[in-house]
């Protein structure tokens, strides 16, 4: 689920935010939904059917806020064994999406979506198609033919998730200068050089970093400071720590961690994995615990501390997002159909789980602000 937040949209108050939020289609859902988020109480309020396509279930925004980009993890797309990247304009005053484009994504069901720091390149990977691709950004906001498209090979110990590649996260570093990928089917993260003045891709030197085996790779973030990554396993529920050199792109690993509680027992999966914006503290969400896993982070090594586990409000947590200010996490539970909402306390981190959830079907979720997007992408760097 795609849990997206727009500034300045259809009201006047600073604190009030337009959110797009990305489902699962059938079993009730059609497609992107948009609604009201005020920043200050937390109320979220429906503004009805954005768009109507198939599995959005991974979004992102342009930094001036005109385009949404979202994966349709499908894997037939014309006729050929592919999914689909669809672009939407958006309008700021009534929240709706008009359709502009639609393009294969090159492999089958993508999985996860993202802008590099410039701006001028969406990246796509795609699960069943186990490879990934980089396609230009044009000032009119469509995507043109790829600059980059990269198989990937191998498979790993567990015969019924990891018998091929499952590219299921790609990001490019906080200098621009590198781009990681999550491969669950191969239990390893690709590391490859980019060019943002052209797009393409190559092998870094090493060129992957391998995970333990059964791992399952699936999602990861960067701390503020780029010093460290954070890797969620999702087959056998873990964190595993990073030194990450942002001169060379090599990552040394140096910690594994149970995003589990001590007594569980039972089947789990982990899915989404976030850090707090000043990175204090790290999230990560388990579907079959159904819980949210706090961790502090040691601001010198940073190395990962339990402070608690709380239950996400509902049944398969698939993802969950933090809002610009800090203050909120909203954590998308797929199977129960809702987003539960909880208040983050600002000096420890823990949730507090207040009265509000919000009846989305088979929701997927991920956020951005406008003002915060333009912070974060570095406009030097365009083509």
């Amino acid at each position: 689920m795609l849990f997206l937040l727009l500034t300045n949209g259809c009201n006047n108050s600073a604190d009030e935010h337009i959110v797009y939020i990305g489902t699962y289609t059938g079993n009730g859902s059609n497609g992107i939904y948009a609604y009201n988020f005020n920043s200050v109480t937390g109320d979220l309020s429906a503004l009805g059917l954005a768009a109507k396509t198939e599995n959005p279930s991974f979004i992102a925004i342009d930094p001036k806020g005109k385009f949404l980009y979202a994966v349709n993890e499908i894997d037939s797309f014309q006729n050929e064994h592919s999914g689909a990247i669809s672009v939407f304009a958006i309008d700021k005053e009534s929240a709706k999406l008009t359709l502009q484009q639609q393009v294969s994504s090159m492999g089958a069901a993508p999985a996860h979506l993202s802008l590099d720091k410039s701006a001028r390149y969406l990246m796509v990977a795609n699960y069943n198609g186990g490879n990934v691709a980089v396609f230009p950004i044009g000032n009119d906001g469509l995507l043109g033919s790829h600059t980059a498209f990269v198989q990937h090979y191998g498979s790993g110990k567990n015969a019924e998730r990891q018998a091929a590649p499952h590219a299921h996260y790609i990001q490019t570093t906080n200098d621009n200068r590198f781009v990681l990928v999550a491969d669950l089917g191969t239990d390893k993260v690709n590391i490859y050089q980019f060019d943002f003045k052209t797009g393409t891709l190559s092998p870094n030197n090493p060129d992957y970093v391998k995970l333990h085996d059964g791992a399952g790779p699936r999602h990861l973030a960067f701390s503020p400071t780029g010093k460290f990554v954070y890797v969620l396993n999702e087959l056998s529920s873990t964190v595993t720590v990073f030194d990450y050199e942002k001169d060379s792109g090599i990552m040394n690993e140096k910690q594994t961690i149970s995003t589990l509680q001590p007594n569980f027992n039972g089947e789990n999966t982990s899915a989404e994995i976030l850090l707090d914006s000043k990175g204090k503290f790290l999230y990560a969400s388990n579907r079959g615990d159904n819980s949210i896993a706090v961790f502090s982070i040691n601001s010198n090594n940073g190395i990962l501390t339990n402070i608690e586990w709380v239950p996400s409000g509902g049944e398969i947590p698939r993802n969950f997002e933090i809002d610009p200010t800090g203050k909120w996490l909203f954590a998308a539970n797929q199977n129960s159909n809702n987003i539960q909402i909880f208040q983050i306390d600002q000096s420890s981190g823990r949730l507090l789980k207040v009265p509000k959830s919000l009846k989305v079907y088979s929701p997927c979720l991920y956020t951005f602000f406008i003002n915060e997007i333009n912070q974060y992408y570095d406009h030097s760097q365009t083509v």
